[in-house]
């Protein structure tokens, strides 16, 4: 595939040698800064001033002055020069010798230093040596050697010879490494250590053998079948050899492309791919070279020059032709031609952004996605080609000159709608992998309101938490999608992020009542919950009475489910919402049960009320037919919890309620709040026969009380067991036994058998009787064991305390506090069992020594009084 990298520009046309009739051909050239040097096959070297000039419109051209000539008067032709502006010399090898000529009038150095029996000659562009005023050559003589100089003003200093085993018929030189080619091979010689090492054969009447250095340590070779090889000073290739034309003539490298000559065309090979790139017709070529940058070619009577098209005429130009990896490969290596840092990547990121669109238009997702990254392309760009998706307020304009070409996808679609769906898949991954990047920053409104309208599009289920979680959508630019794709409860929580809750909320009132469909939206739960978290009660009550006629149990939550740190409001007092709750039942049932039960408000009204309530609603039950019984059955048992756990209710306006119906469980725990246990425990015996309910009731009952207050309710309960009065007595001996042989139950034996009936026998009671006498023999000896082990106690401690007396503490006007070091005033003082004696304030901790930290465990630290001390030194 071709690109257009050189122009062929005339330098000097028809060039006047000698004369016109002399037949004198251009053998060889040489240019120097501004000064063109021409060798001639009739022995003249002609100078010429030659200068380059770019017009404005970008056309070079290149206006010539010859300056002088000089016969070297040996009727050969010149077969070699090459300028050195370091010294103002020309090297010149004619008759197969070098000679040196001054660069501006031609003549000859007085020293006459010359150079006979070479075949050529190379300059060494990376010398070992870094004298500004010489420079280092390598010639390749006849007689099988090569030969190192320095050459100066007026010398050529012999360095070193090297032993060939052919003669060289073509040298490079690069630093310390010379690349020659013999008469049949080619070969890496290293002037230090004069070391050879074979590279490949050539058959030099195929082909004519061309050495070009590259860069360091690296050249290119031309090998059999019309290969140019590339190796190293190592011996070995790195890149892959490069097929270029028959019958070359010369070579030349200017970076990146390398450029060969045969007799009718110049071919122009990169040298990142080692693919041709451009082919320029040129019959007759002599000589071709690359002169400090510049590409200068010559045929037998004209010179012209290669000017390189501009790097950036070279990627349009690929660019155009969709050769992306080629257009990337030139932007990469244009560094190499001077560009600053700064403008480099200026530039090569405007060439990535170009490759982005390319790769775009042709659904290469990944490739374009990567451009348009590492080129950091202007978001908006990309957005700018889906129809409806910019925002209205955002006002862009596309990059001027333009990125691309394409008006939008519809246009890389062509008709097909498939596509569509890909395209914005496309744009979708690639907003979510840049979304939180640097990328992203100062455009993150626009990320996520583009985002929204894709999302809108295919229900994804990204979109709730898009707007969920800290979204920066447009507002007004979103209703619209919204609307249009029926993602209503996305709308809603759009609102709410933008604190329009009345709108929100309407909408969602319309997605329960069915007004509105929406698949995503989770229900009923989820306004009750916002309702409930929402610190504007303006807006609660009035959505209150939609929720509660909707669901008493669900709508009740907005009360019930507040925010523990909200501050209460007249509007939200429970007194409030009680008042209004009354037309709902079940919601003020369940909001009495939040105040009693969970917010544990002690006020007698609520507990009252919710009791009345209960009782209410087990009388209803009970009056209702057809009821199941299970129904009743929960209703009393949380009416029955009810009276249990709270003592603030009015257990006379229940009691007379409850005593009207047959609901004698109940009347027994208002008759234990009353504390008429007597009353209580016959309903539970005589009416309910409930001898378990009776003996829990009171456990219940006493429960956190003193032992004796337990002791009266067994007693009250044994009672009324053994009562005589009872019609049916004889069928509680069987409780009254089992009470009297419980674990639980507690007695005072000497009231018990007071109460017992006489005609009862012992063997009857004798499982009661030795219970008790190994109670009471239990009960006796761990008193005495106790008693025994506070007595040991005492005795030790009295022991502690004589030991601790025995020593007298000294005390006097010089004694002073161990801690603060001052003198005692007052009478009282601290001694530790070290002997560590302080004021009492001083003394913090009774256990530990303030001075040494000693623990002392529970060795108490003694007090003295000194006013009680009699034993004083």
């Amino acid at each position: 595939m071709s690109v257009k990298a050189f122009e062929l520009v005339p330098a000097i046309e028809r060039v006047k040698l000698m004369s016109d009739k002399a037949k004198s051909q251009i053998e060889c050239i040489d240019v120097c800064g501004k000064n063109l040097y021409i060798g001639t096959n009739d022995c003249f070297v002609v100078h010429y001033s030659i200068e380059e000039k770019t017009s404005s419109s970008g056309r070079v051209s290149f206006q010539s002055e010859k300056q002088g000539h000089k016969y070297l008067a040996v009727k050969k032709p010149i077969c070699q020069l090459q300028g050195a502006s370091a010294l103002n010399r020309i090297l010149v090898v004619c008759d197969n010798t070098l000679t040196l000529l001054n660069m501006f009038d031609l003549e000859p150095i007085l020293s006459g230093a010359k150079i006979k029996g070479i075949t050529c000659f190379c300059v060494n562009h990376n010398p070992l040596r870094t004298n500004p005023f010489s420079i280092e050559i390598c010639v390749a003589l006849k007689k099988k050697q090569l030969q190192l100089y320095t050459v100066t003003e007026d010398r050529m200093i012999h360095l070193r010879d090297i032993a060939l085993s052919e003669q060289a018929v073509a040298v490079g030189v690069d630093g310390v490494n010379i690349c020659a080619a013999l008469t049949s091979q080619y070969m890496v010689i290293n002037s230090d250590t004069n070391s050879m090492q074979d590279l490949f054969p050539y058959d030099s009447d195929q082909m004519t053998p061309i050495v070009k250095r590259i860069s360091k340590d690296e050249f290119l070779l031309s090998g059999p079948s019309a290969l140019g090889m590339f190796v190293t000073s190592a011996g070995i290739s790195q890149r892959p050899p490069m097929q270029w034309s028959d019958n070359l003539v010369s070579v030349s490298y200017v970076h990146p492309y390398i450029l060969a000559m045969n007799d009718e065309f110049i071919t122009v090979h990169s040298i990142l791919d080692q693919q041709q790139k451009q082919a320029i017709p040129f019959q007759g070529g002599v000589c071709l070279g690359d002169y400090d940058g510049r590409l200068f070619v010559a045929s037998g009577r004209e010179i012209y020059s290669l000017v390189p098209v501009a790097f950036e005429k070279q990627i349009q130009a690929l660019l155009a032709d969709k050769r992306v990896k080629e257009a990337l490969d030139l932007a990469k290596n244009a560094t190499k031609t001077g560009l600053s840092r700064e403008k480099f990547l200026k530039m090569y990121h405007r060439i990535q952004q170009q490759a982005g669109f390319i790769e775009f238009s042709q659904q290469h997702w990944q490739e374009a996605t990567e451009l348009f990254q590492e080129g950091e392309v202007d978001i908006k760009e990309i957005i700018s080609l889906y129809p409806h998706l910019m925002p209205a307020s955002v006002n862009f304009v596309r990059s001027v000159p333009p990125l691309h070409e394409i008006a939008d996808i519809n246009q890389l679609t062509k008709g097909d709608d498939s596509l569509i769906p890909e395209y914005k898949h496309f744009l979708r991954c690639y907003l979510e992998e840049i979304k939180g990047t640097k990328q992203a920053i100062g455009i993150n409104q626009l990320i996520d309101t583009v985002l929204l309208k894709l999302y809108a599009e295919v229900n994804s289920p990204e979109l709730i938490p898009l707007i969920a979680v800290d979204s920066s959508c447009d507002l007004n630019d979103c209703i619209e999608s919204l609307e249009r794709f029926h993602r209503y409860h996305a709308l809603g929580l759009l609102y709410k992020f933008h604190g329009e809750y009345d709108k929100a909320i309407n909408i969602w009132t319309k997605l329960v009542d069915d007004t509105l469909r929406d698949e995503s939206f989770p229900g009923l739960d989820f306004v009750v919950e916002f309702l409930a978290n929402l610190s504007d009660h303006e807006i609660v009550w009035k959505y209150v009475d939609w929720a509660l006629e909707k669901d008493q149990d669900h709508g009740v939550r907005i009360f019930t489910e507040r925010p523990a740190g909200e501050l209460q409001t007249e509007r939200l007092r429970p007194d409030t919402v009680i008042d209004y709750l009354h037309r709902f039942p079940s919601a003020v049932i369940t909001y009495l049960e939040f105040l009693v039960f969970q917010k544990k408000l002690e006020k007698e009204k609520y507990h009252t009320h919710l009791a009345v309530l209960y009782l209410d609603a087990v009388l209803s039950l009970m009056k209702t037919n057809n009821v199941k019984k299970e129904e009743i059955d929960i209703a009393r048992s949380k009416l029955r919890h009810m009276l249990q756990i709270s003592n603030l209710y009015r257990v006379q306006l229940i009691l007379g309620k409850a005593k009207e119906t047959d609901m004698h469980a109940e009347c027994a725990i208002l008759y234990g709040k009353l504390e008429e246990h007597d009353k209580a425990l016959r309903i539970l015996v005589h009416k309910l026969k409930d001898f378990g309910a009776a003996e829990n009731y009171c456990l219940v009952n006493s429960d956190g009380k003193e032992p004796s207050y337990r002791k009266r309710l067994f007693h009250i309960l044994l009672s009324v067991y053994l009562d005589p009065s009872y019609e049916r007595k004889d069928t509680l001996v069987a409780p009254a036994m089992a009470l009297l042989n419980s674990n639980v139950a507690d007695f005072d034996t000497n009231k018990v058998l007071h109460l017992l009936p006489d005609h009862w026998s012992v063997g009857l009671l004798s499982q009661f009787l030795t219970r008790t006498v190994r109670k009471s023999m239990h009960c006796s000896r761990t008193t005495h064991i106790e008693r025994m082990m506070a007595r040991g106690e005492n005795l030790a401690v009295k022991q502690i305390c004589i030991q601790l007396q025995r020593d007298p503490v000294v005390m006097n006007d010089d004694r002073m506090c161990a801690v603060c070091n001052r003198a005692f005033s007052e009478p009282m003082f601290v001694r530790y069992p070290n002997g560590v004696v302080t004021h009492v304030h001083c003394a913090k901790n009774k256990y530990v020594c303030p001075v040494t930290g000693k623990l002392f465990s529970s060795l108490v630290p003694k007090k003295v009084d000194i006013e009680a001390r009699n034993n004083w030194k």
